[in-house]
């Protein structure tokens, strides 16, 4: 949430929507042709996603690549959202996609570059504000993500 509110707060009266887990993105392969429900194989729910083409919403969901996708990692999902998700972004023209590693509060910024491949922004860190690059004139203070860690006692 601590990432979805900022992001839903900004996009307020704009034509983009902030969408979190459970939510289908149904991903075509990058043909160009139309394909039927039927036709498409792969069907993420990725954790948060900004979605700037309203013409890719329906009732199932969204229906191509989202311009932005978040994806928290978990010990259960890290190997799948660093390698298979990764790729799978990256061949359906996600423009940005951002790895959160919430135990290192580190995320990953990854750009689409004008060959379709994803290269590395750069990796920031708690004390810094992440530009949300899609849009430009916005970032979100990882401080406000990322709550204070808590000394262990022992």
């Amino acid at each position: 949430m601590n990432l979805s509110v900022p992001l839903y707060n900004f996009l307020k009266g704009t034509s983009c929507r902030v969408f979190s887990a459970p939510f289908d993105v149904r991903l075509p392969l990058p043909s160009g042709k139309k394909q039927t429900d039927k036709e498409v194989y792969t069907v993420v729910q990725p954790d948060i996603c900004v979605v700037c083409d309203m013409s890719k919403l329906d009732r199932r969901g969204c229906y191509g690549a989202p311009d932005l996708v978040i994806e928290i990692l978990s010990r259960s999902t890290a190997a799948k959202d660093l390698t298979e998700k990764y790729a799978v972004y990256e061949q359906s023209g996600v423009k940005e996609y951002w790895v959160v590693f919430p135990y290192e509060q580190i995320v990953q910024a990854y750009d689409l570059d004008e060959n379709g491949r994803y290269l590395l922004r750069k990796s920031y860190t708690r004390n810094e504000v992440i530009p949300v690059g899609i849009f430009g004139n916005f970032g979100i203070t990882l401080s406000d993500v990322f709550e204070e860690k808590e000394e262990e006692h022992f």
